[in-house]
């Protein structure tokens, strides 16, 4: 199975509250913070290593390949994945500030065209922008079906065909797709039995994690070895078109910090319907 992981360098989620907005309004910057990857991200490359391996031999049995959209630096975040076990990446030089998330979906479907993967594996979202469009509008501009929101796979024809269950506010949703497909994933994904490949043995479990796998020194090793292939939208024959413009960023009003205490889930209801007004 080939899948294809693309995977975006954000400002580090973990110190969010540090980014700033320029003096015009005009965009959100975040100097001084570390770029990582996005975690939705990191999770689905953790369940497409988990879709091409026998988790219990620790061997591959297919092939991850991961493909980001940014500037020359981010090929560090790359290589990161490669670290963790995909086999190759591919860059796509473009500036972050004069993306959206058509544009990256319509890079991304020049990609598939040209490495015909029987999977795309991605993030239902990015934590910066969190809009949740790139996923759907791929699957659409490929005519591929989509599973959202998956937090659990189960193939074992290679991929040919999947059973998804996707998490909705509602409960959890069971469908089976067949491939190729696009397949965006939440952090359940990550749980011990979430993935079947059908290759490692059904009753093998994955150890409870809160992200994907560490990369080990021999795979920080051999990703330096691996290829990079760097690509550019206009040597891919795509000429992506941007349809979001932000008119301006501000910050919320600070928090008042005020905080009061109720006796009641009653006396609770009556406030914020009578000093709230939220109800």
């Amino acid at each position: 199975m080939k899948i294809l992981v693309p995977i975006k360098r954000v400002a580090d989620p973990d110190n969010a509250n540090k980014v700033k907005v320029s003096g015009d309004g005009t965009q959100v910057t975040s100097e001084g913070l570390e770029w990582k990857m996005n975690p939705f991200d990191e999770w689905s490359l953790e369940a497409a290593l988990r879709l091409t391996e026998d988790g219990a031999k620790k061997t591959r049995t297919g092939e991850v390949v991961l493909v980001t959209i940014g500037p020359k630096d981010a090929a560090q975040t790359v290589r990161q994945g490669l670290a963790m076990g995909a086999e190759r990446g591919i860059l796509v030089e473009a500036n972050d500030q004069e993306l959206d998330s058509n544009m990256v979906a319509q890079i991304l479907k020049a990609i598939v065209d040209k490495e015909q993967p029987d999977l795309v594996v991605m993030g239902k979202q990015t934590v910066d922008g969190d809009s949740n469009v790139a996923g759907t509008v791929l699957a659409e501009l490929l005519g591929w079906p989509l599973a959202n929101y998956a937090m659990s796979l189960s193939t074992s024809d290679d991929g040919k065909t999947l059973t998804v269950k996707r998490e909705l506010d509602t409960g959890v949703s069971t469908i089976k797709v067949t491939g190729p497909a696009v397949v965006t994933t939440s952090d359940r994904i990550l749980k011990p039995e979430s993935v079947k490949n059908g290759v490692t043995p059904a009753d093998f479990k994955y150890p409870e994690a809160e992200g994907g796998r560490y990369a080990s020194l021999k795979g920080i090793m051999a990703a330096k070895k691996k290829p990079i292939e760097e690509l550019t939208a206009a040597s891919l024959g795509a000429t992506p078109q941007k349809t979001l413009t932000y008119t301006k960023f501000e910050l919320p009003p600070a928090r008042s910090g005020q905080t009061t205490f109720v006796e009641s889930v009653e006396e609770l209801v009556q406030k914020l319907k009578t000093d709230a007004k939220v109800l």
